[in-house]
């Protein structure tokens, strides 16, 4: 009875994740400037792992909080608006680097001279092959996403759950081997680099940070799949699941305003 629950929120347990993530952070931020400055890279790498390791152990606090029963309605709509905030900042971070894009190839002007008119240099990328196909099997993985979210949602087959996750991995796997081929391509026979122009640094980094999201993305589907065959999961109770089809739906989005502003219009520029 000491142990009840007389109300809806969840009074957290001391935990020491906070404070190692933030230090372990910190120590792969430090020790990628001094990677970046001709460091080595044993700081950043042990950091990195650390981090991840720190996420799995967090993460997997948050879901035995869920299986014992502290998740109650109340805290479920708290963890919705953090992910949503979350997604928010994850907005703004894409807007700079479209921002830098399109200030790029909009008004190149010289920063000493603003009289004198710089041509932006725009280097296009055919957006008919590999973009178009990658941006096809994003939109699948999407789909295949939504057609498991609907089917836990309604009390579908656990097997029509697991399979749409699984597909939804599948296709985001082949998603970033087509895209680490597609930078094998430019940068080996085309000549990019990433230092060589402003236009591929703003390139690579927005192409390549949503690569990264990507990822993440794949492994959030992942956890959830093997969460979804352990059984974690109830049509009114999957908060995890919900925050992985935001998150990969998120992706899908930013995918399509980068292949249409990055490729098509990009190459609409210079083809003039």
């Amino acid at each position: 009875m000491a142990h009840t629950k007389n109300h809806d929120y969840h009074i957290i347990n001391p935990s020491i994740w906070p404070f190692i993530a933030a230090a372990a952070a910190f120590a792969m931020l430090f020790g990628a400037v001094n990677w970046m400055h001709g460091g080595t890279p044993w700081l950043f790498a042990m950091s990195f792992v650390t981090v991840l390791y720190i996420m799995f152990g967090w993460w997997a606090d948050v879901v035995s909080e869920s299986n014992s029963g502290d998740h109650t309605p109340v805290v479920r709509i708290g963890l919705r608006y953090g992910f949503i905030m979350f997604i928010m900042s994850e907005v703004m971070f894409f807007a700079a680097w479209f921002w830098a894009f399109f200030k790029h190839a909009i008004y190149p002007m010289n920063t000493y001279e603003a009289s004198t008119y710089i041509p932006p240099e725009i280097y296009a990328v055919d957006p008919f092959h590999l973009p178009l196909i990658n941006t096809l099997v994003l939109l699948l993985s999407g789909c295949a996403v939504t057609w498991s979210h609907h089917a836990l949602v309604h009390g579908g087959p656990r097997k029509d759950v697991a399979s749409g996750l699984i597909i939804g991995v599948l296709l985001g796997v082949i998603f970033t081997g087509l895209q680490a081929f597609e930078y094998y391509e430019l940068i080996a026979h085309d000549g990019w680099s990433f230092s060589g122009d402003k236009f591929f640094a703003t390139f690579f980094l927005a192409t390549g940070f949503h690569g990264l999201h990507v990822v993440i993305g794949t492994i959030f589907l992942f956890v959830c799949w093997l969460r979804v065959l352990k059984g974690h999961f109830t049509p009114e109770k999957h908060i995890g699941f919900e925050a992985a089809a935001w998150y990969w739906h998120f992706v899908d989005v930013v995918w399509l305003f980068l292949f249409f502003a990055v490729y098509i219009w990009g190459q609409a520029v210079v083809l003039g």
